[in-house]
């Protein structure tokens, strides 16, 4: 099943970082990953407003998802945003289409309380 990490990043100095952001894309490929969204136009919905970079990144595995971030190659690249940024990640299990389609039948059934 899909698993995802989801990364909140202070950008503090972006030439650190951008140089940062040149290097991961190959180490995300090799464990199998790919990015879903990267610091694209975003708009909060509710809640306090998000000021902070949000990066998805899916990985086919929780494993392979873990394994990206152990890895000595990523390793190596994280000293590269050493003083460009705080970041925050979270590895996170992907929700099964099977789950999904059975929640959606289940909701399907109810109807809006009065």
């Amino acid at each position: 099943m899909a698993a995802y990490i989801v990364a909140r990043v202070n950008v503090q100095n972006r030439n650190a970082y951008q140089e940062y952001m040149r290097h991961t894309p190959r180490v995300i490929r090799k464990y199998g990953g790919r990015f879903i969204a990267r610091g694209g136009q975003m708009v909060t919905l509710e809640g306090p407003e998000e000021k902070l970079r949000i990066v998805l990144i899916e990985f086919p595995s929780l494993e392979n998802a873990k394994a990206f971030y152990q890895s000595p190659e990523y390793a190596q690249i994280k000293k590269l945003r050493e003083g460009g940024g705080e970041v925050q990640f979270v590895a996170i299990d992907g929700y099964a289409v099977t789950e999904w389609d059975a929640v959606v039948q289940a909701s399907e059934k109810l109807t809006l309380p009065n």
